[in-house]
């Protein structure tokens, strides 16, 4: 009986969290109406070499693009992996304060210590992040390139990642497929903890 039961909670614990993760990238006529604020797209990017250039292959992440080339991590992201980059899109790096950027893009050690901060060891595609999800009942840990601590959870229908310093993002753009990983885009920057 108890068996039954736990098999039953099981059951249903895995099937309200796919649930809520398919409702995040159905499109919903309220969805469309909602685009210029939230944008949740499934996008599989075949062939595109490795994940720097699967990172490459949507212009709303060409300042990310940018940025992992500027910090000189691109030469790091091409071999290896799997990796897994939770990239902010264009309107994030927007939103820095007047300035940063560019002081960021002239300084190449501060800005590969704020990219690594969005980059884990893995493939986390969207069926990856489901089965994270389930597997911790609605919560993962994961750790960035330079040993951080990124944190996972659904909320709502949306998936949230959260760093060390309490920064936050969620999860806007599932599965650019490089050959050696996967891009998922996000709303936000994860600043990391100094060191």
């Amino acid at each position: 009986m108890k068996k039954s039961l736990l098999m039953v909670g099981a059951v249903l614990t895995f099937t309200l969290t796919a649930g809520r993760l398919i409702a995040q990238t159905t499109p919903t006529d309220t969805a469309k109406k909602i685009t210029a604020t939230t944008t949740t797209t499934n996008t599989a990017t075949e062939g595109a070499g490795d994940v720097v250039g699967a990172l490459g292959s949507n212009a709303d992440y060409s300042t990310a693009l940018a940025a992992v080339k500027a910090a000189g991590l691109d030469a790091t992201l091409k071999t290896g992996g799997p990796y897994t980059i939770f990239a902010p899109n264009n309107i994030a790096f927007s939103n820095l304060p007047a300035g940063k950027l560019d002081s960021l893009m002239k300084d190449p050690a501060a800005l590969g210590t704020l990219l690594k901060g969005h980059v884990v060891n893995g493939k986390y595609a969207k069926a990856d992040i489901v089965k994270a999800l389930t597997a911790g009942k609605g919560k993962a840990t994961l750790t960035t390139l330079d040993g951080q601590t990124l944190t996972m959870s659904l909320v709502g229908s949306k998936v949230q990642l959260a760093n060390a310093t309490g920064g936050s993002a969620q999860i806007t753009l599932f599965d650019l497929i490089g050959a050696n990983g996967v891009v998922d885009g996000i709303n936000g920057i994860l600043v990391p903890a100094k060191k």
